[in-house]
């Protein structure tokens, strides 16, 4: 699947989403975020630019919406991947682990239990 591409600050909301579960508000993400808070107004409409792109879908509870994924984050994970391969890679994954290894000074025990996780999932 393709996905319309991301700005730093929706990434930032998506992330947020994610790890909620459960629909949430404006409000609710705002207080996730660091000091100084940003403005309502400007999360909303970040919220409702995702709405818009095919992120985020909402519930609405009285005048208050409650937001929630529709893209799995795995599945975006895997389409950023695949993209940063094929932007700086050839489309070759072999090359983007290894960069990533060399980059990261791994250590034969790191790779050994990412193999590991990997094969148990």
């Amino acid at each position: 699947m393709k996905y319309p591409k991301l700005t730093k600050a929706e990434e930032e909301i998506m992330q947020l989403l994610w790890r909620a579960k459960e629909p949430t508000t404006v409000s609710q993400l705002i207080e996730q975020m660091p000091e100084p808070h940003p403005p309502h107004s400007t999360i909303s409409s970040i919220v409702r630019i995702l709405e818009g792109k095919g992120f985020v879908d909402h519930k609405t509870y009285g005048r208050t919406h409650a937001y929630y994924t529709t893209v799995d984050k795995k599945d975006y994970t895997r389409f950023s991947l695949r993209k940063l391969a094929g932007n700086y890679f050839q489309g070759s994954m072999n090359d983007l682990v290894s960069f990533l290894v060399k980059e990261n000074d791994l250590s034969l025990k790191d790779l050994s239990e990412i193999i590991e996780k990997l094969e148990n999932e």
